[in-house]
């Protein structure tokens, strides 16, 4: 099997378990190259290196199998590097709560056994593309957890007339709307109020950010819905967000999100699940009545 890793940074910290991959690779035969920033980072502490791949735009032929080392935010750059590739993502988390890199870090030489073995299912999950209209096509127009609109350098609130297959929904005035993925939906839209979806579910959420219409509530609507966004706002310009990519729009803009065609592959261990996620990261179920 030939494994792709990537990491943002290299930190020291990291090295027993960076140690442990590369021992867990090396002992079931497996061909490995890291990314060259991350490489960069171990050649500098004198840790032990492997082949480096050069780029977001080149995983080396043949990889069967991404991993990621971080947390969550890794896992979301790295769909810029993964984007339209058949190669299914390992996330190890080396970050704090971990929705998406499920490897916890004393769980490594087994998980990564497992994946060798063939002991795990694939799960696609959608994303979203975002258009603006009337402005070059951007290079990386797709988000995994949500796009989202927010003000720029201003207290006041920014307007998002918002339309579901060319019908009028409402006015929003807010600090922003989220449109989230089933993925995104436990993230920044969770934190906003906005409800929680398994990630098989055909669905996205619109959720307000700190909405001034008091009868603003999330909205979960079909995957297959055409969303346009029309933005005003007192400045000149406002923030639209792509997971964790931000571009700057001129006010009166208009953006088409809709369901990408492509989607990304993830690792799903046969022992993970969605549910357990919840219970363990959120404590779903720690009751003590229960």
């Amino acid at each position: 099997m030939k494994i792709a890793i990537y990491g943002q940074q290299y930190r020291e910290s990291d090295q027993p378990y960076v140690k442990t991959l590369q021992e867990t690779l090396q002992q079931l035969g497996c061909e490995y190259a890291m990314h060259s920033v991350f490489h960069a980072g171990l050649a500098a502490h004198n840790a032990t290196l492997a082949g480096a791949f050069p780029s977001f735009t080149h995983l080396p032929d043949g990889t069967d199998v991404l991993v990621t080392l971080g947390g969550d935010g890794t896992i979301l750059r790295s769909l810029v590097l993964a984007y339209g590739k058949p190669v299914p993502v390992a996330g190890i988390n080396l970050g704090r709560l971990g929705f998406l890199a499920t490897i916890q870090r004393d769980e490594i030489a087994a998980a990564i056994t497992q994946i060798v073995q063939g002991k795990y299912s694939v799960s696609h999950r959608s994303l979203l593309s975002a258009t603006p209209q009337g402005v070059p096509a951007l290079e990386h127009d797709f988000a995994l957890n949500e796009i989202a609109v927010s003000r720029k350098d201003t207290a006041s609130m920014i307007q998002v007339d918002t339309y579901l297959d060319d019908e009028f929904l409402t006015t929003y005035w807010a600090d922003g709307l989220i449109i989230a993925t089933p993925t995104g939906s436990t993230g920044y839209s969770l934190s906003c109020g906005g409800p929680v979806l398994t990630p098989d579910t055909q669905a996205v959420v619109l959720t307000p950010i700190a909405p001034h219409n008091l009868n603003a509530r999330p909205l979960v609507i079909p995957s297959s819905t055409r969303i346009k966004l029309v933005v005003h706002t007192r400045e000149k310009e406002f923030l639209m967000s792509m997971d964790n990519r931000v571009e700057r729009l001129a006010a009166d803009s208009t953006i088409i999100i809709q369901q990408a065609t492509e989607t990304m592959p993830m690792v799903v261990l046969e022992d993970d699940s969605f549910l357990g996620t919840l219970s363990q990261k959120l404590l779903w179920g720690q009751d003590k009545r229960n």
